[in-house]
């Protein structure tokens, strides 16, 4: 049996529904999604932070909207921005009306959380009438309070039950636009309750490790939830939920997805820890190009290894490689070939050279590729 440097993921099957033009689920692409954490009414703040999630990669952004105020905002954003919005309105039913009216791509909301049957008919009307789709978002942390009487804690049965119940009440009016979230900062609470609802619904399901914590340890926290969630084949759409800046969850998240080989976006850095056989300051060299590159879209490989020891064999298998080597210069690799040497003190700038060349040329491919299909 030959290697593969993947293994086939077969993802659930699932419904598909629409966050604007977005797909999600039945095989769609699986999104990245964030949120903002600036105030809604700060149109300018709050399009500035979209659009740096939009560089990052974003497929799909969130914004609260806990008053009025921010959910009419809301017809100031959608039309400065290329992501759907998704308006998380709590819990009143009055703010789905209007993010709905406003240009919101979907609602976040529990229909059994916002009273009576008739207000429910008029955000599901609401949706309708202006294409939403919506998301029931069920947390660890906000429970019912009957659940939590049932069974004595949040457990992955009590997450389960709650999200059914809150699509029962959408599917009762005939209203299937709707993917499901059942968030837990217990990693394995999480897993578990995912594991469960994945196995007895087709609903899309909004995977995450709700206050996973800052970057690192939320980082580590997403990596191992979410990480067996998508290897087994469980996710549609995701967020990495990070104490910090809404693009660093986008980049992580992305980072994940490009990990299993799920999708693919960008510079894929592999380097060494660094050692004292380096030949050149291998984890400043990283921090820098990694910095230097964000912009690139097109998936490229690209090692950086500080001596002989791995570099070549690293670099076998990446589009561009840097291997350290004595006297100042360092040997340079291209598909896997060593092509040139460069000076240590000119290698970054001309690495960013060779890798934004390598982005035009492999994008000019695929549309040309493109364009004899068509």
């Amino acid at each position: 049996m030959s290697y593969r440097p993947y293994q086939e993921i077969i993802r659930r099957k699932s419904r598909r529904v629409y966050v604007g033009s977005v797909p999600v689920g039945d095989g769609a692409p699986i999104t990245v999604q964030t949120m903002t954490n600036t105030l809604t009414t700060d149109v300018a703040g709050t399009i500035a932070q979209i659009r740096r999630a939009e560089l990052a990669g974003v497929d799909i952004v969130r914004v609260s909207c806990p008053d009025q105020e921010s959910a009419l905002a809301l017809k100031d954003i959608v039309h400065e921005v290329n992501v759907p919005i998704v308006a998380d309105i709590h819990f009143h039913y009055k703010r789905a009306i209007e993010a709905a009216g406003s240009g919101a791509a979907c609602l976040r909301i529990n229909p059994g959380n916002i009273g009576s049957s008739e207000r429910v008919k008029e955000v599901i009307r609401a949706a309708r009438d202006h294409g939403c789709s919506m998301r029931i978002g069920v947390n660890a942390g906000s429970l019912e309070r009957h659940l939590l009487e049932k069974y004595g804690e949040p457990n992955p049965e009590a997450l389960v039950e709650s999200a059914l119940y809150h699509a029962d009440i959408l599917q009762q009016h005939d209203f299937h636009d709707f993917k499901i979230s059942v968030k837990a900062s217990d990693v394995f609470l999480a897993v578990a309750a995912y594991q469960q609802l994945a196995e007895v619904c087709d609903h899309p399901l909004h995977i995450g490790i709700t206050e996973a914590g800052g970057r690192r340890m939320g980082t580590v926290k997403s990596a191992v939830g979410l990480g067996s969630l998508l290897w087994a084949g469980i996710g549609d759409t995701m967020r990495v939920s990070l104490s910090d800046e809404p693009e660093e969850e986008v980049r992580v998240g992305w980072d994940l997805l490009k990990t299993l080989g799920i999708r693919h976006r960008g510079v894929k850095v592999i380097s060494c820890p660094s050692c004292a056989r380096q030949g050149f300051n291998v984890i400043e060299t990283v921090r820098t190009l990694e910095d230097r590159l964000a912009h690139i879209e097109t998936p490229i490989t690209l090692s950086i290894i500080g001596c002989v020891v791995n570099g070549p064999g690293e670099a076998l298998m990446t589009d561009i490689g840097l291997t350290g080597g004595g006297n100042g210069r360092h040997m340079i690799y291209r598909a896997g070939k060593t092509d040139h040497t460069i000076a240590g003190t000119d290698m970054v700038e001309h690495i960013v050279e060779l890798v934004e060349a390598k982005a035009e040329e492999l994008k000019a491919a695929k549309e040309a590729e493109k364009l004899a299909a068509e």
